[in-house]
C-alpha cells in the first residue's frame, strides 16, 4: 500500500492526530513542503506499525514500539541515514502529541537517533569551479535569434557565477527577486530555510555577470508585467530549479568536467572558503545552515585534500 492508503487505514484518534500534526509543521513551525512530506510519511508507517501491535490513540505510543519500528525498518534494509531522519520525526511528533495532550508522556524523548555513515561531499577543484563558470555556453539544440541566445547566454553566466560566488541552493537561486540584489553592497538577500533570511555577499566576477544580464538579457527573455524575478525562462516566467540543474550540468560538460549539480557548487563554495581561512561559523552564516554540525563536514573535506595533496608532495609522506 502508498502513504495514502495506510494513512486511510488508520484508526480514526491516529488518523486525525497524524493531520493534524502535518498543518502544525507547515502553519506553527513553518517546515518546508519537502519536510512535512518526508515526516509525514514516517510518523504514518510508524503509527501503521504501532496499530498492528495494538495501539488504537497516541496515547497508546511507548518508546518500545518507537524502537520496534526502526529495527523493523532496519531490519528490511532502511540505510542509516534513513532511519535517523525516522527517529528525527518520531521525536518531533511524540514531543508534539505530548504538548497537544495527546499523549501523557512524551515517549519519543528516549529514542535515541542512530548514527548514519556520512558520505563526504563532492567538491571540485578551484581550478576547475573557474573553469565551470567560465566555460562557453553549450549549443542549444532549437535555433533562435541571435538576441534570444545572447540574453540565454547572459544568463546562464550570472547563473553559474552567483550559485558559485554564494553557495546558494538551487531553490534560494530561483527564489530571488530583482529586489533581493544589493549592486551597491555586493549583497543578496536570501530567503532560506524556515523561512530564515540572510545576507550573502558575492565577488566582483558576479556582479558583472549580473549587470550584463540585467542590462541586455533579461528585458529580452521576461514577459511583459511577468513578476520581479531575477531570473526568468525562455517563456518570461520565474526560471525553474530543473532548468538551472541543466545549466550547471551542460556548462561541466563544456569544460570537460565530471557531472556536476548546483549542490556540488555549494559544497565547492564551502570548502574553498574554508580552505582560504574562512571561520567555520562565518561559513555557517552564509550557508544558511541551523546547525554548526552541518557545516562541519565540509573541514574533513578540507583535511582530505591536505592529506592528498601531503601524499603526493611531500618526501616523508
Amino acid at each position: 500500500m502508498n502513504t495514502q492508503e495506510i494513512h486511510e487505514s488508520l484508526p480514526t484518534a491516529m488518523r486525525d492526530a497524524v493531520d493534524e500534526f502535518g498543518l502544525h509543521l507547515a502553519r506553527v513551525d513553518n517546515r518546508s513542503a519537502h519536510t512535512v512530506r518526508a515526516y509525514v510519511g514516517d510518523v504514518v508507517s510508524l503509527l501503521a506499525h504501532a496499530a498492528r501491535h495494538g495501539c488504537t490513540a497516541p496515547a497508546d505510543l511507548d518508546v518500545v514500539v518507537l524502537r520496534g519500528w526502526l529495527a523493523g525498518l532496519l531490519a528490511a534494509g532502511a540505510a542509516r541515514s534513513s532511519q535517523a531522519r525516522r527517529a528525527a520525526a518520531a521525536r518531533t511528533f511524540t514531543a508534539w502529541a505530548h504538548r497537544a495532550g495527546l499523549c501523557p508522556a512524551d515517549a519519543g524523548a528516549r529514542l535515541a537517533s542512530p548514527r548514519g555513515h556520512r558520505d563526504l561531499p563532492t567538491v571540485l577543484r578551484a581550478d576547475q569551479a573557474a573553469d565551470l563558470v567560465g566555460a562557453p555556453a553549450p549549443a542549444r539544440p532549437a535555433p533562435q535569434a541571435p538576441a534570444h541566445a545572447g540574453a540565454v547566454a547572459a544568463r546562464d553566466r550570472a547563473v553559474l557565477e552567483l550559485l558559485y560566488a554564494t553557495g546558494v541552493r538551487v531553490s534560494e537561486l530561483c527564489g530571488l527577486d530583482r529586489a533581493d540584489v544589493d549592486a551597491g553592497r555586493r549583497v543578496v538577500r536570501v530567503l532560506g530555510k524556515g523561512a530564515k533570511e540572510r545576507a550573502v555577499p558575492y565577488g566582483v566576477p558576479a556582479q558583472r555577470a549580473l549587470d550584463a544580464w540585467l542590462r541586455d538579457g533579461r528585458p529580452v527573455l521576461a514577459a511583459p508585467g511577468g513578476g520581479d524575478a531575477l531570473f526568468v525562462g525562455t517563456r518570461g516566467g520565474r526560471l525553474q530549479q530543473t532548468v538551472v540543474r541543466r545549466i550547471v550540468a551542460g556548462a561541466a560538460r563544456a569544460a570537460g568536467l565530471p557531472h556536476t549539480s548546483p549542490h556540488d557548487l555549494r559544497h565547492s563554495a564551502a570548502t574553498h572558503l574554508l580552505d582560504g581561512g574562512a571561520d567555520l561559523r562565518a561559513v555557517q552564516d552564509l550557508l544558511g545552515h541551523s546547525s554548526l554540525s552541518s557545516t562541519q563536514i565540509y573541514t574533513h573535506v578540507s583535511t582530505e585534500r591536505l592529506r592528498a595533496a601531503f601524499d603526493q608532495a611531500h618526501p616523508r609522506a
